[in-house]
């Protein structure tokens, strides 16, 4: 492991990133610099407000699914989201998401 790189935990329910385990809820760890950090910080923000267009559209009843819908953006952010965890993050987060097979894992 690299020496710059520190332990940091993972809540995506959240969307937080915290630097100690005591007393929170958290679902993965990862070894990171602090670019790292700050580029998977800047995702979980755009996850959030990917999150909240999905939310605001779901509340009108008469649009389809398909058109004009801010699902593909708050997908797209969610898997760069994983496959950051998945490089950063220990053996127990990698067999996680491998485990829920919602990306690749052969090709990162």
């Amino acid at each position: 492991m690299d020496s710059n790189r520190e332990a940091y935990y993972i809540n995506l329910e959240n969307g937080t990133i915290l630097d100690t385990m005591d007393g929170h809820d958290w679902q993965f760890r990862v070894y990171a610099t602090g670019a790292e950090i700050a580029e998977l910080n800047r995702f979980l923000d755009e996850n959030y407000n990917a999150e909240l267009k999905t939310f605001a559209r779901a509340q009108v009843p008469f649009l389809e699914y398909h058109k004009k819908s801010p699902n593909p953006e708050y997908d797209q952010i969610l898997m760069r989201l994983y496959e950051m965890i998945y490089q950063l993050g220990d053996q127990e987060a990698k067999n996680h998401i491998k485990e829920m097979n919602i990306i690749d894992t052969d090709k990162i």
